[in-house]
């Protein structure tokens, strides 16, 4: 017989609505996500994970020089004093701090098998052991003299740093990754000397831009080295918004083999690219013959990476033959910019580099007030104690004989000699064999020194010029000890550009030929030759129709927009020839069951699309955004069932024009929508009830809105007859003008 529930009495429930509960406690957990697990500070570039590591092994003593402890104890403290979370995300988290090729200046130096760049794990961290660098010291350097703040660990007992004091430009030198609730980061790592530079010239000129730092921080420098081959404005325009991404090839040379033949040797990988899985996924290319190119590739890395890659034969060109990796392996990696960090511990936002390293700059300058007041505190105390020792010492014997007599010496030492609690304290507490040390020279002489700091200390903290000539001195300590010079400080990333190779690899590899790509309403595909306009005469399956169709080449990617918002990309040279009735478009991608082509046409470069929805939500996206690199397509309007995309059209003028299957139409400024790489949009037309139908731009300098009716012919709606539906988004609109099709379509396509 089950267990009875006893419900509680009436007075102990509360009706609370389930939408609020769940909103309270989701809340919550987006902003625990946000504070404590995802986003580094921006003062010392550390989510807590790694601070409470860092902090924990502080408390152990593992300093640089000091012998490593084993990394179970570590994790263990660690675990048990700060972050109780899991032995396991401690340790993993620890390892990254220490790989050499995850962190361009490792937090830890790690002693055993720390994982390696082919993507083996590190050992279990029982048999590994650990201690910090100098740069980790660094972070930590002055955390005993009031520094930062400190608050309560999890459980009270013990008290945790809030952020460190960070001597060190950790956030953009180390760099972070993490995915929180409804926002993520992504940082590349940067030389600490640039950084530094960067730092010197915000100092002397508080309001410069970010624009202008990058004469100082050209870019990323990523442990594992690589080139970077993104233009200039395309890296200003990263670092002045804070969003944006570097390309990253793979740095390779050419070496003569002897007899006219060659060979080429790749010496370094784009940065978080596992080199087993790179090497894997060009051979499965090989072996699908995709690289027509390429002869075979071996791995020859020893301690330095050197991965061999055979051309077919001595006459292929060895750019063309890498320009062909590049396209299609991880030898280029897109490495993303994402500058979203907590501004003071509190508030997430995205931040550009001049930001960046002003909260790092404003954050050194408050530990160093900090700091110097509590070294003023300490020298008052030790001037107050100086002061008691020199009048013990002048009255020696009279003091002995008060302590030998009295019961109680304290108040008799204060009243006959008028100390202070502290200066009969020190006395008191002083020990016999110190008496012989008191001679009054060397307490003078210390009482000198100790004022003469006090007087400076003063000084520096009245006056904020000084504090921030201090700021400087320390940087340019850090510069000295991490810069160019420096086996760890030099740069290893180098910029270059890529060259424009595509209409030579694309002959190389295929025979350039014009072709008509056919899209049956049944989801067929085939490409005929040539550039045929009359396709009455393409005959289709009995139940079937043409949908679409555009003139390419065989070079050319086409590219299909899905109902599910994802886009596809298709090589023209792999469609099907124009006899029969071609091959079902999901042969070649990975489309779902329920999923339906929406748009389809050739990829082009440079434009920008709207894309709508059902709902009639909707945004702008750039056409380079929409090409997909896999068979799984790539994920551009988020639509959740039973809501799908249903309308894309080319952005060609100033005004947007969207009609719902409610016969309604509505016509607002395209600057009313956002333009956005992924996301569900914005609303564009409301309903009461149906959806969306068909979405359109056009100029208005134009004549107006030009549309086609069911018989294919050009119409057009002068704009001074479209007064009555201009509106903004998101409004309903009115009943379409006379004419308008009865399809609620405007009949246009992306060419």
């Amino acid at each position: 017989m089950g267990t009875r529930l006893i419900p509680p009495p009436d007075k102990d429930v509360q009706d609370i609505a389930l939408r609020d509960a769940l909103e309270e406690r989701y809340l919550a957990y987006a902003l625990s996500t946000i504070m404590h697990r995802a986003l580094p500070d921006a003062r010392d570039g550390l989510k807590p994970v790694h601070r409470r590591i860092l902090y924990g092994m502080r408390l152990l003593r593992l300093d640089p020089g000091a012998t490593p402890k084993k990394s179970a104890k570590i994790v263990g403290d660690v675990m048990g004093n700060f972050h109780p979370h899991g032995d396991q995300a401690i340790y993993d988290a620890l390892v990254r701090l220490a790989q050499d090729f995850s962190s361009r200046y490792p937090l830890i130096d790690g002693q055993g098998n720390f994982g390696n760049i082919d993507g083996d794990n590190a050992a279990a961290y029982r048999y590994t052991e650990a201690r910090m660098t100098e740069v980790a010291r660094l972070l930590l350097d002055g955390i005993d003299e009031n520094a930062v703040d400190f608050r309560p660990n999890y459980d009270g007992l013990t008290e945790e740093p809030a952020v460190l004091p960070g001597a060190f430009p950790n956030l953009l030198a180390n760099g972070s990754q993490g995915i929180a609730v409804g926002m993520a980061t992504s940082i590349p790592p940067h030389n600490a000397a640039e950084l530094c530079d960067a730092a010197l010239f915000l100092i002397d000129n508080p309001n410069a831009r970010s624009k202008t730092l990058l004469k100082f921080v050209p870019g990323p420098d990523f442990p594992t080295g690589g080139v970077i081959v993104d233009g200039r404005d395309a890296i200003a325009e990263a670092y002045t918004t804070g969003r944006g991404s570097f390309r990253v090839r793979a740095r390779w040379t050419k070496e003569e083999t002897g007899r006219g033949g060659y060979q080429i040797v790749v010496t370094q990988i784009p940065y978080l690219v596992q080199k087993s899985r790179l090497i894997e996924r060009v051979a499965e290319l090989l072996n699908e013959r995709k690289l027509p190119l390429v002869a075979d590739i071996r791995d020859e890395s020893a301690a330095d990476i050197r991965i061999v890659i055979e051309p077919k034969s001595r006459t292929v060109d060895p750019v063309l033959l890498m320009e062909s990796l590049f396209k299609v392996s991880e030898l280029e990696s897109r490495i993303p910019l994402n500058l979203n960090v907590l501004v003071k511990g509190r508030i997430p936002r995205v931040v550009g580099l001049a930001e960046a390293l002003r909260e790092w700059l404003d954050h050194r300058r408050d530990v160093l007030v900090r700091r110097s007041k509590h070294r003023v505190d300490a020298i008052e105390h030790r001037l107050d104690v100086l002061g008691g020792y020199l009048i013990a010492y002048l009255n020696l014997d009279k003091v002995i004989k008060i302590i030998r007599t009295e019961d109680e010496p304290k108040p008799v030492l204060i009243r006959t000699f008028k100390l202070t609690e502290v200066q009969a304290d020190a006395i008191l507490n002083m020990r016999l064999r110190n008496l012989r040390k008191l001679e009054e020279m060397e307490i003078r002489r210390e009482d000198k020194d100790l004022r003469d700091e006090l007087k400076k200390l003063k000084s520096l903290l009245k006056s904020e010029d000084e504090q921030w000539k201090t700021v400087a001195s320390e940087i340019k300590k850090v510069r000295e000890t991490f810069g160019p010079k420096t086996e760890l400080g030099k740069r290893r990333t180098s910029f270059g550009e890529a060259i424009d190779v595509e209409q030579e690899l694309a002959e190389v590899l295929v025979e350039r030929e014009p072709v008509t790509v056919v899209v049956s309403e049944k989801g067929w595909v085939r490409a005929l030759r040539g550039h045929v306009s009359d396709l009455s005469g393409v005959t289709f399956k009995s139940d079937d129709a043409l949908q679409f169709h555009f003139h390419a080449e065989t070079t050319s990617k086409c590219v299909f927009f899905a109902s599910n918002g994802k886009f596809y990309t298709i090589e023209a040279s792999k469609l099907p020839g124009g006899r029969g009735h071609g091959e079902p478009v999901r042969l070649f991608i990975d489309l779902e069951q329920d999923a339906t082509i929406v748009a389809a046409f050739k990829y082009q470069g440079g434009r920008k699309f709207i894309l709508a929805s059902g709902e009639g939500k909707g945004f702008v996206v750039a056409e380079d955004e929409c090409l997909a690199n896999t068979r799984k397509g790539k994920q551009v309007l988020n639509v959740k069932a039973p809501d799908r995309a249903v309308a894309i059209a080319l952005v060609d003028g100033d005004l947007v024009a969207a009609i719902g299957e409610n016969r309604k139409m509505i016509v607002f400024p395209i600057n009313q929508v956002p333009e956005m790489t992924r996301g569900a949009g914005v609303r564009l037309q409301r309903y009461k009830d149906g959806s969306l139908s068909d979405i359109m731009t056009f100029d208005s300098k134009s004549d107006g809105m030009s549309w086609f009716d069911a018989a294919g012919r050009a119409q057009l709606t002068p704009l001074k007859e479209l007064a009555a539906w201009r509106g903004n988004r998101g409004d309903a609109g009115r009943v379409k003008p006379d004419r308008f099709p009865k399809t609620n379509r405007f009949g246009k396509t992306i060419g």
